[in-house]
């Protein structure tokens, strides 16, 4: 019985063991500049730790090349599963073609990529074609009525950023083939790289071509804080409108202090999540659907005014 007891006693004292090491899952995002991204790493970290696996994250720092030799050595270390936000959908399909030949299933999140030659498990994503329509319906909310001339700030190499211009394109289309509303022109789209300090100088180069823009549609939030930078440079800050997207801090305390006027917001938390629980339910044999796709929020200074964690 002393034993016994004393075993009892040992064992309330030691903890319990982690979950065994199932295996690693090699991540390689966009940018861990990002902080949009960085979220969605330390949700896989943290979800594939919970389920006994190791997650390696990795920055592809927006290239290609360093992306695919990242992706080159998940296979020689023989991961479980690849998880990518792809630098560039067209230039990273040589290497996921290695990826399936090695019979490592490979998940996209954020970014997709829908080339043809390649297979992919399924893509975890915002709705980005929604949510770019979501942007367009808040542009023409903030114009109150009005016309005028938007330009638009992209990044074309990355598909998501694409859907949300689409998207944003389709529902002013509409817009203006409505009989009697003021017509809202896109004069300008260029891209803004994704980055406050190219959003700044594009957004510079807009204005100067058009003194008299009245918004600007920005495809994430770090180039809307840059366009931002540059109206206010410009002395422009009260005449034109900016719409952004993503729902990072930063945007959002912006939003609230009324230098953004909404944005589409993502959920990179919830995107870490399900990515890692769709590489689980394949390795149970379940089927999954292409592509999984997580609805935007449109975001507005009220949203902003209630929320607890900005200043």
């Amino acid at each position: 019985m002393k034993s016994l007891l004393c075993l009892l006693a040992f064992a309330t004292l030691v903890p319990s063991l982690p979950a065994a090491n199932k295996g690693s899952i090699g991540v390689s995002l966009l940018t861990l500049q990002n902080p949009f991204f960085k979220v969605i790493g330390d949700s896989i970290t943290a979800e594939a730790e919970k389920n006994g696996y190791e997650a390696v994250v990795l920055s592809a720092d927006q290239d290609v090349g360093r992306q695919s030799n990242q992706v080159k050595d998940f296979i020689v270390k023989e991961v479980a599963a690849i998880v990518l936000s792809p630098c560039d959908s067209k230039g990273i399909v040589p290497v996921i073609q290695e990826a399936n030949a090695a019979g490592i299933p490979v998940f996209t999140v954020d970014i997709p990529c829908n080339e043809p030659g390649v297979k992919i498990v399924t893509q975890v994503a915002t709705d980005n074609l929604g949510g770019g329509k979501e942007a367009a319906k808040a542009m023409i909310e903030a114009l109150g009525g009005r016309g005028g001339k938007i330009g638009v700030l992209d990044l074309k190499q990355v598909e998501s950023c694409i859907l949300r211009v689409k998207g944003f394109k389709e529902v002013m289309d509409a817009h203006n083939a409505t009989a009697g509303a003021a017509k809202i022109e896109i004069v300008s789209e260029l891209d803004g790289g994704g980055a406050k300090d190219k959003g700044y100088k594009v957004a510079e180069d807009m204005l100067q071509a058009f003194p008299d823009l009245s918004g600007i549609f920005a495809i994430n939030d770090p180039s809307a804080l840059g366009a931002r930078g540059a109206l206010e440079k410009a002395g422009k800050a009260d005449k034109v409108v900016i719409i952004g997207f993503d729902g990072q801090p930063e945007g959002r305390q912006a939003i609230k202090d009324g230098k953004i006027y909404a944005d589409p917001v993502q959920f990179p938390d919830k995107m870490g999540v399900e990515v890692v629980k769709a590489f689980l339910r394949y390795s149970k044999g379940d089927d999954l659907p292409p592509q999984m796709l997580i609805p935007t929020k449109l975001y507005r200074k009220a949203d902003g005014e209630a929320d607890p964690e900005l200043k």
